[in-house]
């Protein structure tokens, strides 16, 4: 996971808003990730929408194996929590087309009259709300609710979530956050219904940063303070009716959500039940047989590899597998600040000795992944592909990682902790057997999903190893490697994306220099060039790259894995062929 951000944008936007800028602060990435066309026979829907066009009215349930990790919009940055919130809970200054494939990844106003409007060489950006926006009780949302939000991000007892507007905003450095009166001049409200946001710097993909939860509106009335997560304040189609920590989650409409307004949420369900503290496996046999209740389910997680042989040679079943692709890269994070990962031979040993292969087939095997050569995914890189900067063989070189061993004063190898999230453990485990080949002896440690990036996010207590992944916000690397690889960035709690630690002057000077490109053919490539150097440096030994296989009731339609969030169900159209058969 970390699936962390995650998206791919379609170029053609972003080059537009290049042009129509003067500065940039990154590049395009060739084509656009999830722009699969039609069905994969060997894996499942790709590109497509599952189940025809819904019904309004039913209930929607949500098999789920664990809680949500956050859904208060200033800390929400998973992959699935984002979608989920974005698309039912709360809207953004922006969003993302309800679409298959790569018209998913194209934006749509959704807060906002249009895109947002850039001036002083794209260090400004203006975005207007529309009309008629309110709350579940009937309050308009203002633009004083968003700046409100974006502010509350910056405060340190809600660590997680995106920092865009740290790294971006004027005036942003030391800023903790509301509670004190103190407000940030970089974000000016001049009515209720205008925003405008002053940077430090040129940014033209601005407006895919307001895609994030971040740019959810909050009214500080409702601010509680950590307690939010538990009571996030509808924007959106859905209101939370209860929600009981680990057990269920239940949505109903909102009945002041005006669809006139929102040309990308259907909100076809009358209701949508999360039922959570299930197993994966447990999940996985329910909806391949589909019954009574489970027959109107969708899962929150991937269907876990030993469940594909029951999907893929049964046709039927196979129909309703969504197998879209995260465009996220799966990366054993090594604690380059701690001893003996401080050593780069040692954490090269680890990238020798790995077994991709191995984590492969513990994955769900090639039908559904691809080994990693690289950090940033294939979207990323020219031809859509990853180059193998190393070239490792795929089942390693457990010779060469032996010989770094020994070079490093680690002749008989060492003992180490690695933490994985409780969905993870078979890939946890072909980790442990290939680095165990080279001595490496590694213990594993497994998290509930749900509290799983608190737990490596505490950087003073968390262990050497942690496996996760990191997905592009959209197709520049821009937001992947500096989001994985400056160590500027590091907190000591609730730390995102930077698990390796890594803190290189030379590797943030050259991130730097790019971010500061107006060409943006040249940051491109130069992101793609910093990739190799950093893998070069071996804080993270990259596993796979995964699709998303999502298997789903036959009473469910509209269903297709987004390509921005990840191959994730999105909850924008998804509904029910038959309300009367989910039982409500």
């Amino acid at each position: 996971m970390d699936k962390h951000p995650r998206n791919a944008l379609a170029v053609a936007v972003l080059t537009a808003l290049t042009l129509g800028a003067t500065g940039c602060s990154g590049a395009a990435g060739g084509a656009a990730g999830g722009s699969h066309a039609g069905a994969n026979p060997a894996t499942g829907n790709n590109g497509t929408i599952v189940g025809g066009t819904p019904v309004k009215g039913g209930t929607l349930t949500v098999l789920s194996n664990q809680d949500f990790t956050h859904l208060d919009p200033a800390r929400n940055w998973v992959m699935g929590d984002m979608d989920f919130g974005t698309r039912l809970l709360y809207r953004t200054l922006l969003t993302y087309k309800a679409e298959p494939g790569v018209k998913g990844t194209e934006l749509a106003p959704d807060l906002a009259e249009d895109l947002g409007t850039p001036s002083h060489g794209a260090r400004t950006w203006t975005f207007r709300l529309k009309k008629g926006l309110k709350y579940e009780d009937g309050s308009p949302v203002t633009a004083q609710d968003v700046k409100y939000n974006v502010e509350r991000s910056f405060s340190p007892d809600l660590p997680g979530g995106p920092d865009y507007a740290a790294r971006y905003l004027t005036g942003a450095e030391g800023y903790q956050g509301p509670a004190a009166g103190k407000h940030l001049d970089s974000i000016r409200t001049p009515d209720e219904r205008t925003i405008v946001f002053e940077l430090r710097k040129p940014f033209a993909e601005f407006p895919y940063a307001t895609v994030l939860p971040t740019f959810a509106p909050v009214p500080a009335s409702q601010d509680k303070g950590p307690q939010y997560d538990n009571r996030p304040f509808s924007s959106g189609p859905y209101r939370i009716e209860s929600y009981a920590r680990d057990k269920q989650l239940t949505l109903v409409r909102n009945p002041h959500w005006d669809p006139s307004t929102d040309t990308v949420r259907k909100a076809y369900p009358d209701r949508i039940v999360v039922t959570m503290g299930l197993k994966a496996n447990q999940i996985d046999d329910r909806l391949v047989a589909a019954g009574g209740a489970d027959a109107s389910a969708v899962p929150w997680d991937k269907l876990r590899p030993e469940s594909t042989p029951k999907v893929l040679t049964r046709p039927d079943v196979r129909a309703r597998l969504l197998a879209e692709s995260t465009s996220c890269t799966e990366m054993v994070q090594m604690h380059t600040g701690r001893a003996p990962f401080d050593d780069i031979r040692v954490r090269k040993a680890v990238q020798y000795a790995l077994d991709r292969e191995a984590v492969l087939t513990a994955s769900g095997g090639p039908a559904l992944n691809d080994p990693a050569s690289a950090l940033m995914p294939g979207s990323l890189f020219a031809g859509g592909k990853q180059p193998d900067t190393l070239g490792i063989p795929l089942t390693g070189d457990v010779a060469k990682a032996k010989r770094l061993l020994e070079e490093a004063g680690k002749p008989g190898g060492f003992s180490t902790r690695i933490t994985v999230s409780n969905g993870d453990k078979g890939v946890a485990e072909a980790i442990q057997q290939s680095l165990g080949r080279a001595g490496i002896k590694v213990v594993i440690e497994t998290v509930d999903p749900s509290a799983f990036y608190d737990t490596i996010g505490d950087t003073k207590n968390r262990t050497d190893l942690v496996y996760t992944g990191w997905c592009p916000d959209y197709p520049s690397g821009s937001t992947f490697l500096p989001f994985v690889f400056d160590g500027r960035y590091i907190k000591e709690k609730g730390n995102s994306g930077n698990h390796s630690l890594f803190r290189d002057p030379a590797t943030m000077k050259r991130m730097d220099e790019i971010a500061a490109m107006t060409d943006a053919a040249q940051a491109n490539k130069a992101w793609q060039e910093l990739d190799g150097q950093i893998l070069a440096k071996a804080p993270t030994a990259p596993a796979v790259v995964e699709r998303k296989p999502l298997l789903v009731g036959t009473n469910i339609a509209g269903a297709f894995g987004h390509a921005s969030y990840g191959g994730q169900l999105d909850y924008a159209t998804v509904g029910l062929k038959d309300p009367a058969k989910s039982g409500s």
